[in-house]
């Protein structure tokens, strides 16, 4: 629960400031774990305080449990392709702590790279880069752009996450996948989007002025996870939409998640009848420099010294959902289904919206993001 907590800060500072009236899609955890590799290294009460955990052991706890469990892949039958990487370059010039070098490697399972950034930076960021793009399978080429590295670097903190899942059950084909207004915050409309329908069954909840919906994705049986090496805790992913009723109502939903750390089990969907249906496909990415919504948020001092940068994908269509993200942290010199079918529920999302995917055993918040214009990109 605490890093949603987290999260929702997060995701609230963002939608009043660099993504007020656009589009968005990022990864909260990515970015909790850069920060938290910043922690370890450091020990720093403050960057402790700002992730909600009561230690740094605590942090590193979360970590292991999240690379070792939580997120990581299974590729046997089914369920979803998810790669959840860390990685550490370091100046040759530094001598990192035997206790922390075990940390990251031991419970962070990061790449441990010594560098030569006074010599050649450009090389450590074109090898930075090549890591990310290989992590998240080509979704993200570039994470650092040229000129962000140089001779005074003497960090490089970084996480890299995919997610690639089918839906759980063949809810949508694109033979009925149709075209739509999708009406916007300011009163227009766009014509001609692509919308996915279906009918009978799906988790829908009815609140008072916003409906949330959610499409659970297709994970491994339990006899795949006996066979695996990993000690897998039972995982259970979805996908959810909340939609304001209003169409200009999204801000005022907003605020409203984004005060809540318990909003989603507060207000769980139930398995109930479709009446009309439509979600629009969509496909985004987002970018965007961490260190100033960080410093905003009480990290004034923490991120003085470091760049931290963000990027992430999505693409939701018939099949299912594929995203990535990537974070990197440059630090410089200095410092079972029970259903009551007599309900009936539209859901009809051809307006403004907020979407998030979540672990839902853990609370894990892996993406988080809103729709303003499905075509926007």
């Amino acid at each position: 629960m605490a890093n949603t907590n987290v999260a929702l800060q997060i995701t609230k500072q963002l939608l009043e400031t660099k993504f007020h009236g656009k589009n968005m899609i990022y990864s909260p955890i990515s970015i909790h774990m850069v920060l938290s590799l910043l922690a370890a290294k450091d020990n720093c009460p403050k960057l402790v305080s700002f992730l909600k955990s009561k230690s740094i052991a605590d942090l590193n706890s979360l970590a292991g449990r999240l690379v070792t469990s939580t997120l990581v892949d299974a590729p046997t039958k089914g369920g979803p392709r998810l790669n959840f990487t860390n990685g550490l370059w370091v100046d040759k010039s530094v001598s990192l702590e035997e206790s922390y070098k075990k940390v990251v490697l031991d419970i962070y399972k990061a790449a441990l790279n010594h560098v030569d950034f006074k010599a050649n930076p450009e090389q450590v960021r074109i090898q930075v880069n090549s890591w990310v793009e290989k992590e998240t399978k080509g979704l993200i080429p570039q994470i650092l752009q040229p000129g962000s590295v140089c001779t005074v670097t003497t960090h490089i903190f970084a996480n890299a996450l995919y997610f690639k899942a089918t839906w759980d059950d063949t809810y949508f084909s694109k033979s009925t996948t149709k075209k739509h207004d999708f009406h916007l915050l300011n009163g227009d409309s766009i014509k001609r989007v692509p919308f996915m329908t279906s009918k009978c069954y799906h988790y829908i909840g009815a609140f008072d002025g916003f409906k949330i919906l959610r499409l659970g994705f297709r994970t491994h049986d339990h006899d795949d996870l006996l066979k695996s090496t990993y000690k897998y805790e039972p995982r259970k992913f979805s996908m959810y939409w909340l939609l304001p009723d209003a169409r200009d109502g999204l801000p005022a939903l907003a605020e409203k998640v984004c005060s809540e750390p318990e909003f989603l089990d507060r207000h769980g969907p139930s398995y109930v009848r479709v009446g009309e249906f439509l979600i629009p496909k969509f496909k985004m990415t987002s970018r965007f420099g961490a260190s100033g919504v960080l410093k905003k948020m009480g990290l004034g001092g923490v991120c003085d010294s470091m760049e931290i940068v963000h990027e992430s994908v999505i693409e939701v269509d018939e099949n299912g959902t594929t995203a990535a993200a990537a974070t990197c942290g440059v630090l410089m010199c200095s410092s079972g289904k029970e259903y009551t079918p007599e309900k009936i529920l539209d859901f009809v999302a051809d307006h403004p919206f907020m979407f998030l995917i979540r672990e839902d055993t853990t609370r894990t918040l892996l993406f988080m993001g809103q729709v303003l214009n499905p075509l926007a990109g």
